[in-house]
């Protein structure tokens, strides 16, 4: 398995899920610092998704071309066993914007 980064997306399966949880594989953005990404064997997560609408735990991004929200409210532990494959990374808007709403989410 390739070394994975913080803020990078990764396309993981994440079935099998239980109620609302986002299912099957999607892309994810890594939200575990490198630290934790090179020691452990799990990563936290949060899972990207094209139907959505504007919350206040959900980050606009654009990928290949489409609009998609981080789903900040769905952060997740994930074994690395399920990353199907490695992608691009978010830029540093991006990047500021998910650090402030999980601030909001999660600290505040």
């Amino acid at each position: 398995m390739e070394k994975v980064k913080q803020y990078q997306i990764v396309i993981v399966n994440l079935d099998p899920t239980i109620g609302s949880e986002i299912k099957k594989a999607r892309p994810c953005v890594v939200i575990s610092p490198d630290e934790m990404n090179k020691h452990l064997n799990t990563i936290i997560i949060a899972p990207v998704t094209s139907k959505s609408k504007s919350y206040p735990t959900r980050v606009e991004i654009e990928v290949r071309g489409n609009q998609n929200w981080i789903v900040i409210d769905q952060i997740r532990t994930i074994d690395k066993r399920r990353i199907v494959k490695t992608g691009g990374n978010l830029n540093q808007d991006e990047i500021k914007w998910v650090k402030e709403v999980i601030k909001e989410t999660l600290v505040d």
